[in-house]
């Protein structure tokens, strides 16, 4: 089964820059966990409801490659696609594009693992495992 893409468009706020007017680095990282979000939730699954279960979406690893600047008012793209879904765990590969030009500005994945209240991996449910694979 292919994974779906989900793109969510988000504008750079003026607080989102440093002093070059570029957006800062760690944004990207935020940017990617709102796509991820509007991912799951597009597909009826919001984190609070996993949370009531007693499960969590750790992150684990988080990597970013910048490909050019993002700056304050672009319309930016967010791609967000969950792959490698294993037995307790599951990636989401990203891609940010600028609006306007199509110009690719960062790639990335995050790495997940699903764990419980005393931080011990859980086997994701097919509840969840349908949502992240459709």
């Amino acid at each position: 089964m292919t994974p779906k893409i989900y793109s969510t468009k988000i504008k750079v706020r003026y607080a989102e820059t440093d002093q070059m007017g570029i957006v800062y680095y760690a944004n990207y990282l935020i940017w990617f966990e709102v796509a991820r979000t509007e991912y799951l939730l597009s597909q009826g699954l919001d984190y609070r409801d996993v949370e009531k279960e007693g499960l969590f979406m750790a992150v684990v690893e988080a990597h970013c490659v910048y490909k050019a600047p993002a700056r304050y008012g672009d319309e930016i793209i967010i791609e967000a696609q969950a792959v490698d879904v294993k037995n307790t765990s599951f990636k989401f590969q990203y891609k940010i594009t600028r609006g306007s030009d199509r110009v690719l500005l960062a790639e990335g994945t995050t790495a997940h693992v699903l764990i419980d209240k005393s931080m011990k991996p859980k086997k994701i449910p097919e509840k969840i495992r349908s949502l992240l694979i459709f």
